[in-house]
């Protein structure tokens, strides 16, 4: 008498097993461009970070939904969220510039900015031309006037691409908070810093995001 209800539960097991493998799907390989395209729309026109903490020297709006963002030669993209005075000039290689900045990511599962200048109350600062810091943001700074706030959205070309791929001295260099900046201080912003390095600094990555930028350019000195 249990011959036939053994028979039905293996054919039922039988069936659900072929149900099971027919739904089955291999996973798809995630498409990271389509994902930091997506970050990067979001970030374009989200209010400004740097304004919030900019706002006792500068009156500049923090509506940015309007941004007309301008694509360089080279790939770098920038929005004039305030100009400079015009009397001003731009800073050019050989002079030293001093910025504050908010570095975010198009490449963060988990929000999106890394590290700020101004919550730590230290401004970046460094000779144009010099090569110590990521083309993109070289390039950002020799176009503003000071007293200018501009969001760049910086490719990985002109980022930190070198510091996840060989020579292993680079990547070594970037994982001590040393090579190209501007790259958090390792000292007094640690969580800021690891979140940098696993990011930029990662040679198992698959891809460099985009650097998305708010800069204030303050001015230059010779």
């Amino acid at each position: 008498k249990l011959f036939p209800t053994m028979m039905s539960a293996k054919a039922l097991l039988a069936t659900l097993l072929l149900s099971a493998t027919s739904a089955w799907q291999a996973p798809q390989p995630v498409n990271h461009q389509v994902s930091d395209n997506a970050r990067r729309s979001l970030l374009v026109n989200a209010p400004i970070f740097a304004l919030s903490s900019f706002a006792t020297v500068s009156n500049a709006s923090t509506d940015t939904s309007n941004l007309k963002f301008t694509t360089s030669p080279t790939g770098l993209q920038y929005a004039d969220v305030k100009e400079g005075p015009s009397s001003t000039p731009s800073p050019s290689d050989g002079q030293t510039v001093s910025i504050d900045y908010v570095m975010s990511t198009t490449g963060a599962r988990y929000g999106s900015k890394i590290y700020s200048t101004v919550d730590a109350g230290a401004p970046y600062r460094w000779k144009l031309g010099d090569g110590s810091t990521i083309p993109g943001l070289e390039e950002a700074v020799k176009g503003m006037n000071p007293g200018g706030i501009r969001r760049v959205i910086i490719p990985s070309k002109l980022a930190y691409q070198s510091a996840s791929s060989t020579p292993i001295s680079i990547i070594q260099e970037c994982e001590s908070g040393k090579g190209l900046g501007p790259i958090p201080p390792v000292e007094t912003a640690v969580g800021e810093f690891q979140r940098f390095k696993n990011i930029y600094c990662n040679p198992d990555r698959q891809y460099q995001p985009d650097l998305v930028m708010d800069v204030k350019l303050y001015g230059k000195r010779n």
